[in-house]
This record gives structure tokens, sequence and C-alpha cells, in this order.
């Protein structure tokens, strides 16, 4: 169909749709039942090591819960350059469990270990903050094959501690791994199983939930679910800055919470990665830093606020997946819920009750999607490469020692802990350093252009005019990165008498659609240098063209302004920079895209269609023989 006659909706992508009241609420409790034993469980193991009080330790939990809520509405709905504006639900890493534990019972235990743990954790997200734009560079070096690995590596490390719930969630009582913790923990998944199996739509959205709550109605029911802690619980209570005093400040402390924010650092990246995958949105280097910014905010009103430092919960990340809802707002709406849950002990108490069994069963299917997501994305990794088998292998193994045997690493000084105590750090840092060994120091220098699939065969101008209208599309549809519209619109051109008229009849469609579709047509293209490029998932006859220019083989200093400058681009103009590579260098790119950060959207958008026809010229060239040496691939006239 032409896009004469044809109406373009609105895009929106889907992470920015604000679904009904009545689906937010839902969602959003869905994600905060699924998150509550991760987010108390930091406040618990801490208040039992350093000797609090029952009475100081409720008001922990909801002191966590009420800045929980203010973390995951700040890194879902952004301000400024804080937040990745994702669906990303922000919790109490446990990274940072074994650090403060140390540094509180080298104060003293109780609340003076308290103040000091907070006084490293208000510096440490400060540094988080301003930290983040630098290390968002780092994002050049995960190329899939660290992300992947990274992925998959959070959802396997994570599934002992979903299978520890369904076991009961304490190893040392009785009934630890009882065949009626485990028939809760089976069932609660069955149901989720079966939702998934038989429904569609909206029940397959809400499946964990309806799991949860039938598992926690059934044990109820069966005596094995207590809520005798609702009715001791306030109905109001409000967490105070500084409840417990005012901060005191260490120097070793600080070092040892920076780098636990370090190390959280890069699982936060990894799970934006991941759910960059989930959502098919692309991840750029300032949405690292957005998100990294927004973590040493929320780590900062921790310290202020009673609680502790915060990361992307990869529990969420994983029910994004299951569900397919992809709206930030959903996240927001759980935000909100936990600041409620904070404020009314109560609401906390119900939730609490919930039985661990159930909550593993949940689990298990949660954390094993988020392996799942990093499986999908090593699955764009070239495995011919041995470098690549090593990276992942090696880090695989790694993360699963401290999951598959604790006492591995108990030789270990306790300064290494922090690394090697925690599947995921070890993993992690084990994949990006092995890529930085193999694949970037130790990697071969590239000297020639190598491309990516061979030259396409050409054919005669004859040939051309005997196509049909489908084979004709289907073979000339890649001159444009969305426009087989613009193919079957010059079709209808045909016979022509030379590759001139070819070439007009194709300009004729580009230059006379309307400008919604011409927006849509240049917003398809990809960035120059960019990520998709770094990957090796452009098209081939993108990737031809930007290899041709040498844009595979930059320097880490070309590599930067070119993003500055595309970056800068989109900004300005909201949609990429659309240069016919083939016809220039890296220095006369850099020279027009600066140029053409003066003109107006107007002139831009005219720019772009004339760049993308000479493109199309190019790409043409390749395809179809050409009998007349006198032609010539210059744009035609309109």
């Amino acid at each position: 169909m032409s896009p004469k006659t044809r109406e373009t909706p609105a895009h929106q992508h889907p992470v920015d749709e604000v679904l009904p009241a009545g689906k937010l609420a839902l969602y959003g409790f869905q994600h905060v039942l699924a998150f509550y034993a991760g987010a108390v469980i930091v406040p618990i193991l801490l208040a039992n090591a350093i000797g609090l009080t029952d009475e100081q330790l409720i008001h922990l939990i909801n002191a966590d819960l009420f800045t929980c809520g203010i973390a995951s509405i700040i890194q879902s709905i952004g301000f400024w350059k804080v937040g990745v504006r994702l669906p990303l639900l922000q919790g109490v890493t446990f990274t940072a469990v074994s650090p403060m534990i140390a540094i509180g019972m080298a104060a003293g235990g109780g609340t003076e270990g308290l103040v000091t743990i907070y006084g490293s954790v208000i510096v440490a997200g400060l540094f988080t903050f301003f930290i983040a734009p630098y290390f968002s560079k780092l994002v050049r070096f995960f190329p899939p094959v660290v992300t992947g690995t990274v992925i998959s590596v959070i959802g396997i490390a994570l599934l002992p501690v979903a299978a520890n719930d369904a076991a009961g969630g304490n190893s040392s009582a009785a009934d630890y791994a009882s065949l009626t913790n485990l028939a809760y923990a089976g069932g609660t998944l069955a149901i989720i199983l079966v939702i998934y199996r038989l429904s569609r739509g909206f029940f397959s959205t809400v499946a964990v939930l309806i799991g949860l709550v039938c598992g926690t109605l059934l044990a109820t029911i069966l005596g094995h679910a207590h809520f005798d802690a609702v009715a001791g619980s306030d109905w109001f209570g409000v967490t105070t800055p500084f409840h417990f005093g005012w901060p005191k400040f260490s120097i070793t402390a600080i070092i040892s919470m920076i780098v636990v924010m370090l190390i959280t650092a890069v699982e936060t990246t990894g799970d934006v990665f991941a759910t960059g995958e989930i959502v098919k949105k692309r991840i750029t280097r300032d949405d690292i830093s957005r998100a990294l910014r927004a973590d040493g905010l929320a780590t900062t009103l921790g310290g202020v606020l009673n609680s502790f430092p915060y990361t992307c919960f990869a529990e969420n990340v994983g029910l994004v997946r299951l569900t397919r809802i992809k709206s930030r707002y959903v996240i927001a709406s759980a935000g909100v819920f936990m600041i409620l849950i904070g404020l009314i002990p109560k609401a906390g108490a119900i939730v609490a009750g919930i039985p661990h069994p159930v909550l593993g069963g949940a689990g298990l299917a949660m954390f094993g999607t988020v392996a799942v997501v990093g499986f999908q994305t090593l699955g764009r990794v070239d495995f011919h490469d041995q470098r690549n088998v090593m990276v992942v292998a090696v880090s695989v193994g790694l993360a699963l020692i401290p999951v598959g045997v604790p006492k591995f690493f108990s030789n270990v000084p306790d300064s290494l802990q922090i690394i090697v105590g925690s599947g995921i750090t070890l993993g992690s840092l084990s994949a990006i350093f092995l890529n930085l060994l193999f694949n970037v120091w130790g990697g071969k220098k590239k000297t020639d252009v190598v491309y990516p699939t061979p030259e396409p065969e050409k054919v005669t101008l004859d040939e051309v005019n005997r196509m049909s209208r489908e084979e004709f599309t289907r073979r000339f549809s890649v001159l444009f990165q969305n426009g087989p519209w613009i193919a079957e619109e010059a079709w209808t051109g045909r016979p022509f008498d030379g590759v001139y008229a070819m070439r007009h009849a194709f300009h004729s469609a580009l230059f006379t659609a309307p400008e919604p579709v011409a927006l849509e047509l240049i917003k398809s293209y990809p960035d120059l240098a960019g990520k998709a490029l770094i990957e090796r998932v452009l098209g081939p006859e993108s990737l031809r063209d930007q290899c041709a220019a040498g844009l595979d083989r930059l320097t880490f200093e070309e590599y930067d302004r070119f993003h500055d400058l595309t970056e800068a681009y989109h900004e300005k103009f909201g949609f990429p920079l659309v240069v016919c590579v083939r016809e220039n260098t890296k220095k006369t790119i850099f020279a027009a895209a600066e140029a053409r950060m003066q003109n107006s959207i107007g002139q831009e958008r005219a720019t772009a269609l004339v760049e993308i026809a000479k493109i199309a010229n190019l790409r043409l060239r390749d395809l179809v023989e050409q009998p007349q040496p006198a032609d010539s691939l210059a744009i035609s006239e309109k």
C-alpha cells in the first residue's frame, strides 16, 4: 500500500505507555509481592548481626520500604539526567550485607555501628552519583559476550535464593525442605505454569500474582501461614532523617562502601542491558549514566532516611520478562505501594505473612527467566571464536563456585570476601576482565575491511523489467532501511529504459512520501559507529556501508567522539544522524555532523532524505548492472 493512502499512528514505545489505573495498580502490586522478601532480608540480617532491638528492626524495615518506593520512582520516571526511565525496580543490594556488618561491628555494634554505616553509605552514594558519567564510558567494554554472561550469571546465581525460600527460608528450622514446603512451592509454580498454558492476554500477565495469592490462601486455610504480627503492628509510622543519630564518617568504612557501589554498578549495568533486551530498547552510554546516578541518589537518600545502598532488582527484571508488561509506570505504581507500606506497618505485616515456600515457587520462574534473557543475548555471540567460549565458560564456572560450594573461599582474606563471596560479582568481573584480555588487549588488529556477507549478485535491467511485484520488492527493499513501500511504488514505473529512470522512480516515492512516513523512515536508520555495529547486529547493507568507511575500526577517542556527536544530534533533532558514509571518511563525517548541528529541524529532515537517496543510489549500483557508464550517481532532479 502506498504511504500516501495510509495513516501512520503516532509512535509510542511500550515503555512509555500509561496503562489504565486499575491495571497499573494490579501489575504494580504484583511487583511488590515479588520484591518484598528480598527487600526486607537485608535489614533483618544486619539487625541480627549488630545487635539491634526488635523495635529498631521494625523501623529499619519501614524505612527500607519507604526509600525503595522513592528510589523506584526516581529510576523509572526520572528527572533531569537521573533515572534510566525503564521498568526497573530498586532494592537494597545484597552485595552490601557483609561489608555493612563488618563496618557496624568494628564501630561497636548497635546504633553506634549503624550511624557509622550510614556515614559510609551517604559518601558512597554521592561518589556513585558523580562517577556515573565516567563509569558509563566503560559501556564499550560490554559487548554481548559480556552482557550475556553477566545477565545469565545474575539469573543462575539467584536461583539458589529461590530454592532456599522454596525449602522454607530458614535452614535451621525443623521443617526445612519438608514435603509440605516443597508442595507449597511446587503448587505455586504449577499454578503459574497452568495459567501461562491455558490463558492469554490479561490473566497471563498476572500469573505470578495469582500464584502468590492462591498459594498464600491455601497455606492460610491449612494453618501454615500466620498473620499474628498484623494485630501488633501500628497503623501509621514514618521514618525521620537520621532517626538513629547523626552519621559518623570513617575512612576505612567509606572505602569499603565505595568498593561495594563499584561492584553494584556492574550489576546495575547488567540489569539495564537485560531490561533493554526485554523491552526492545537501545541502551546507550547515557542510559547507563542515568541509571547509576539514580543508584547514587537513592543510596544517599538511604543513608539519610535510615536505609541502605540501592540497585536494580533482578527479581523484577524477570517479572517484566514473564508478564511482557513493559510500561515503566507499572514500576512507579509499585513505588507508590512501597511508600504506603513503609508508612503503614500493618500493610507490611500482611505482605510479610506470605510463606517463604510460596515466594520460592514464584522465584524459580522469575530468576530463571533472567537467565534466559542472558542466553538470548549470548545467541548473538560468535562461538566459533574460542576466545568468546573461554570468556563465558570461565566466568560462569567462577560464578557458580560461591553458589555451589559456599566455603570454597573461606580462607581468602576478609578484604576480598566482598568479591569472591558473591557469584554475581565474581562472574561479572571475570567476564569483563577476560573480554579485555582476549578481545581488547589481546585481540587481533583489523587491517582490512571484512564484509559480513559476499557482494550481492547483480542483475541486468532486462531482468529487472521482467520481475513480478513481489520479486522486485523483495530484491530492492534493501535499498532503504524501512522502505518496502518505496520499492512497491517504484515497481509501478516499469519498464525502465535505464538505471537513471529506475533511480528516479525510487526518488519520486521517497521525496513525495507524507511527512510522518518519511520521518519514520529516517528514524529506522542505525546510528553511525553505534552499539549495533560493534555487536555486528546490523543488517548486511548497513554493516557493509559502515565497514567501508572504517567505522568498525575506530580508536577509543574516535568512538567517544562519534557517540557524543550522535547523542547530541538525537537530542536536538529526535532522529539518527544519517550520512552516506561510503562517500565520506571519518574526518568528513565529523565535519558534516558538526556543520549540520546548526540546521533547523526542517532543514535536517530534508538533508537526511537526500543522504538516504545517496545511500540508495550506491546500494542500487551494487544490485544492477550499469550498461551506460554515462549514468550519474547524482540524485535525480525533482
